[in-house]
């Protein structure tokens, strides 16, 4: 039986998390009661926000304006919503995390696709008062094409409900019949105060009618396991290192973070797109050379023989390569000023390899409340629909479904260089 390694065993314990939610929801103030709660907050910070002047301390989390703990822009301060994605740092004896508060403004849905790109479960942050909104599903559908493998539905400000059951049972299963049909597999619904602290990290006395977990004990249980180093073996390279010294005058390594996959020492591997093949000779790493790696480590890999290779290119294992498509079908977050529309030409940064693409066409524009797919002439911000590629070179892709680095790119303006949208390969 093989051993975990220490470092492994870290990895196990970070969750990579993300809130998200309409304005007003409550997302910064549940992040304030999660750092207080678990003690992830300093205690300059705690005094810096403190709501009662002249205190030498503050006393307890009523004193705190829990919201303040996460809003670190002035604009943000001032007008009482987040803007940026703000980053939190906090940890129980079972788990560390990192969790983005993602801006709840519409028009803050591009910073939302980014906090959300690399996380492993979300929460989705709804006022009991208010219920569904129409933001709530569009960062619920976000989530769900971009692949997060647990949501959870925070339906908060229950003390303003009275804690009524029914309004939150009625909540649960609009989401639960809205991510049964875009195929979400993990979906917890969990009723709280964020302010008052209940079913955050302690379970309060107000809902006993709801026998799940709290918030932090299902964060704590969820599994952050996945197949991604059984799936096939993809390596961009993002960089050939020769650094052409006394010591090493003949040395070239293959720089680049496993994307999926392991490899060993002795591995037959192939350069795409020239088709080479050789073996590997050495894998190097800052803390010393291995005899296998495995996603998502950053190695660098010295071949026994001299082939066509460079930044852009990509390593695999022969016969398990991924697909060579110069036409794309991809769902893609329209995050521009500028609509999308046919015709157009864009840049495609995929991995570390960036292609010249034209819109051969706008499949359909999915309609958030309904999801239906609709007819359309272009994308404006915010909107999300299915776009056919047409590209000046063939790409090497895999479908988002199977790998969501290899399936994932970037849409960038060819005229002032922005990022304008993120595509999801549905077929290549």
């Amino acid at each position: 039986m093989t051993t975990l390694n220490t470092d492994i065993t870290k990895e196990i314990e970070l969750l990579r998390l993300v809130t998200v939610g309409s304005v007003d929801d409550g997302k910064s103030t549940l992040i304030g009661r999660l750092l207080v709660d678990t003690k992830g907050a300093f205690e300059d910070q705690l005094l810096a926000v403190r709501k009662k002047r002249g205190a030498e301390h503050v006393a307890s989390a009523a004193e705190i304006d829990l919201a303040m703990l996460t809003d670190g822009l002035a604009a943000e301060r001032e007008q009482g919503i987040t803007i940026d994605v703000a980053y939190r740092y906090f940890a129980t004896p079972k788990r560390k995390f990192i969790m983005a508060d993602c801006p709840g403004h519409e028009q803050y849905t591009r910073n939302m696709v980014t906090g959300a790109s690399t996380a492993n479960a979300a929460i989705i942050l709804i006022d009991a008062r208010n219920g569904v909104m129409p933001q709530t599903k569009r960062h619920t559908h976000i989530l769900a094409l971009l692949g997060i493998p647990h949501l959870i539905v925070a339906v908060n400000k229950m003390d303003l409900v009275d804690h009524d059951q029914a309004t939150f049972e009625a909540i649960r299963d609009e989401m639960n019949d809205y991510c049964a049909k875009q195929g979400v597999r993990d979906l917890i619904c969990i009723p709280m105060s964020a302010l008052a602290g209940d079913m955050v990290a302690v379970r309060g006395d107000h809902m006993d009618w709801y026998e799940g977990d709290t918030l932090l004990e299902t964060l704590e249980n969820l599994s952050v396991l996945d197949d991604v180093d059984n799936q096939p073996f993809r390596l961009p390279v993002q960089l050939v290192n020769r650094p052409q010294t006394a010591e090493l005058p003949d040395y070239r390594g293959f720089m680049g973070t496993i994307a999926s996959g392991t490899v060993k020492v002795g591995d037959k591997v192939k350069a795409i797109p020239s088709g080479n093949e050789t073996t590997v000779k050495e894998i190097v790493t800052f803390d010393g050379n291995l005899q296998e790696a495995f996603a998502p480590q950053s190695v660098t890999l010295t071949l026994n023989d001299e082939i066509d290779l460079s930044r852009g290119d990509m390593l695999v294992h022969p016969g398990a390569e991924p697909a060579s498509a110069k036409i794309v079908k991809a769902n893609v977050c329209w995050i521009g000023d500028e609509p999308l529309a046919a015709r157009n030409k864009y840049l495609l940064k995929h991995t570390t390899n960036t292609v010249k693409a034209m819109v051969d066409s706008i499949d359909f524009r999915r309609d958030i409340h309904t999801l239906s797919k609709d007819e359309a002439d272009e994308l404006a911000m915010n909107e999300i629909g299915q776009i056919t590629f047409k590209l000046m070179k063939p790409l090497y892709c895999d479908p988002y479904a199977q790998n969501r680095i290899t399936g994932s790119f970037i849409v960038i303006d060819t005229f002032t260089n922005n990022t304008v949208g993120a595509g999801m390969v549905v077929e290549a």
